[in-house]
This record gives structure tokens, C-alpha cells and sequence, in this order.
């Protein structure tokens, strides 16, 4: 985005760098952008402090819109996190399968580690209340990715039985949350 900014403020033309903020903040980076572009002819100090100005502000905005918190500005040559860096590859490239496959890779081996930790837990014996909070943890942690991993899947693609309103429950999750053992378990867990 900085690199969109700095080719705006170059060559004059401000769309470069509209497209990264909502339409409703579209006039506060214009008069930004005509504010720089002012200082800027001012000499070379001013025209740095400027152009530092304008980028802060148009990063703000932009995180503003994506409901994130503005932290700053990434410093020069500093290379982006992990999966921007691929999203950027992928789309370099002009494919995103090998990134699909990538991914699916490692939340499929996310979701089996946990999953194996909640079945290695469950066994213990109600009366050892640790090895019970173990399993609690287990099964908390297991159940919070799953959702999480969920919210981030459009339910149109998540679905792996379509007999239940969320959608992307299966049969046997449901058979699970509805055995007697599990529901004692939660409640002695959450009570």
C-alpha cells in the first residue's frame, strides 16, 4: 500500500491509493493527498515528513476500514507476515493451488493434534479432578479452533451434513455433544 502511495504522490493521481480505503473515507484521504502534495514542494525535509504523514494516514484509514487497530508502519524492506507474503506468491504466480493445498495441509494437522489430545484426555477417571481439567483444556482448545477455523469458512462450502442448522456440524460431532458422558463431563467442567 505504501508502495501504491508512493506512486501516487509521484505521478499526481490519487485512485492509486483510493482503493484501499472505504468510499465514506475517500474525502478524508484526498484532502490528505492535495496536503502533501502542497508541502512537498516545500523542499526536501518537508516533502519527507509529508509523504511520511500521508502514508501513517492512509494506513490508518485503510486498517480503520478493516475494523484493526493502526500500529504503525512497518519499516522499509521489512518482509511481510507469513501468509501475506503467500497470498502475495500465489497471486504473483497466477494460481492459488499450491497455497490451497498448503493450507489445507496445515489446519487438517492442526485439527488432528487437537483432536488426539481431547481422545488421549478423555479417559480419566471422574474422580481426578487435574486429569478432568486436562481434558477440559483439551476439548476447549479443540472445540475453539474448529469454530474459529469455521467462522472464517462461508457456509455454502463448510457444510458436511446439511440436517443441521449450523451447517457444518457432522453426525457424530453431534452424537458426541449429545452423549450422557460428554454432557456430564461439560457440566462439571462449566458448573
Amino acid at each position: 500500500m505504501v508502495k501504491a502511495a508512493q506512486r501516487a504522490l509521484e505521478t499526481g493521481n490519487v485512485n492509486l491509493v483510493l482503493v484501499w480505503v472505504r468510499g465514506h473515507d475517500e474525502s478524508e484521504i484526498r484532502s490528505a493527498f492535495a496536503r502533501t502534495r502542497s508541502v512537498r514542494r516545500v523542499g526536501p525535509d518537508p516533502r519527507s515528513l509529508a509523504d511520511y504523514w500521508f502514508f501513517e494516514t492512509l494506513v490508518r484509514v485503510h486498517r480503520a476500514g478493516e475494523g484493526a487497530p493502526y500500529t504503525g508502519l512497518k519499516p522499509a524492506g521489512q518482509e511481510p507476515a507469513t501468509g501475506i507474503a503467500a497470498a502475495d506468491r500465489a497471486l504473483d504466480a497466477g494460481t492459488v493451488d499450491p497455497l490451497a493445498q498448503t493450507l489445507a495441509e496445515h489446519a487438517a494437522a492442526a485439527v488432528r493434534e487437537r483432536f488426539a489430545r481431547v481422545q488421549a484426555a478423555s479417559g480419566y477417571e471422574l474422580a481426578d479432578v487435574a486429569a478432568g481439567r486436562a481434558y477440559a483444556h483439551a476439548y476447549v482448545e479443540y472445540v475453539h479452533f474448529v469454530e474459529d477455523v469455521h467462522v472464517l469458512i462461508p457456509a455454502t462450502t463448510a457444510r458436511a451434513d446439511s440436517g443441521n442448522s449450523a451447517g457444518w456440524i457432522s453426525s457424530r460431532s453431534t452424537r458426541m455433544l449429545q452423549s450422557p458422558l460428554h454432557s456430564q463431563r461439560r457440566h462439571m467442567v462449566y458448573s
